[in-house]
């Protein structure tokens, strides 16, 4: 009997470290090759995406790099199956300065365009986009000083018809008049839609131009959100704490 019970001990051990081991194997290969789950730490995306949204970022939309694989080993250099993105597409790339941050902005420019900020307003082939005032953004402050804030709120057209909602903290903000810059071939310009405090490719010494092998995917679907400075695994506050309208809706 104790043999017995003892073999079938064993077959039920096995069977179960077989059974996590699949799991761990399907979960990597989804995370590697479909979907990576990102969560949205500071507010350079608001009012698109606010701190608290857990999101999915497809990995397939623009092909692998050495960024798609977990740990990113260097085994490769370039992307496979590589598509490049579309101008105003919301990804998350690896920091050109530091591979080991992961950073989620709109892209601007693409390829040999050239970029400025003119008191503002968004330059493209030194032609400005369409945009128009949309009422007070009013909420958890975009620009850091306080709990809630009201802040101008603008509609945006890129060339390509893409729109989408920008916000400006402050009239002649820093990154509000700019040089040109000018898009390096198999780069791209990254920018947030909150305009007045987002550290993007404006910054040329800490984001700047972000090559192709550093994008890692699209943004694709909030799957959760959650109120700034609330913890998601605090379960028993979700009642309040989670934002239920923002759950399950596609990124723009």
């Amino acid at each position: 009997m104790s043999v017995t019970s003892s073999t079938k001990s064993e077959s039920g051990l096995g069977e179960t470290i077989r059974v996590v081991i699949h799991a761990l194997l399907i979960a990597l290969v989804i995370r590697t090759f479909l979907f990576q789950p990102f969560n949205i730490p500071s507010g350079s995306m608001k009012a698109t995406l606010l701190v608290g949204d857990y999101l999915f970022v497809s990995k397939y939309s623009y092909g692998y790099s050495h960024y798609s694989i977990p740990l990113s080993p260097p085994l490769f250099s370039g992307r496979i199956f590589g598509s490049e993105p579309n101008r105003g597409d919301i990804v998350v790339f690896r920091l050109p300065k530091d591979d080991s941050t992961d950073y989620i902005k709109r892209v601007i420019g693409l390829p040999g365009d050239r970029i400025q900020m003119r008191e503002g307003l968004l330059y493209i082939n030194d032609k400005p986009i369409k945009r128009e005032r949309l009422s007070d953004f009013i909420g958890e402050d975009p620009c850091g000083s306080d709990a809630t804030a009201r802040v101008k709120r603008w509609k945006e057209t890129l060339p390509n018809g893409v729109s989408y909602e920008s916000l400006d903290c402050v009239d002649n903000g820093f990154y509000d008049n700019t040089n040109v810059y000018t898009v390096p071939a198999g780069h791209f310009f990254m920018m947030g839609d909150n305009r007045d405090n987002s550290t993007d490719s404006r910054v040329l010494s800490a984001v700047g131009y972000v090559p192709f092998e550093n994008i890692v995917g699209r943004a694709q679907m909030i799957f959760f959100s959650i109120a700034e400075g609330e913890h998601a695994w605090m379960f028993w506050r979700w009642p309040t704490a989670v934002r239920w309208n923002r759950l399950f809706t596609i990124v723009r």
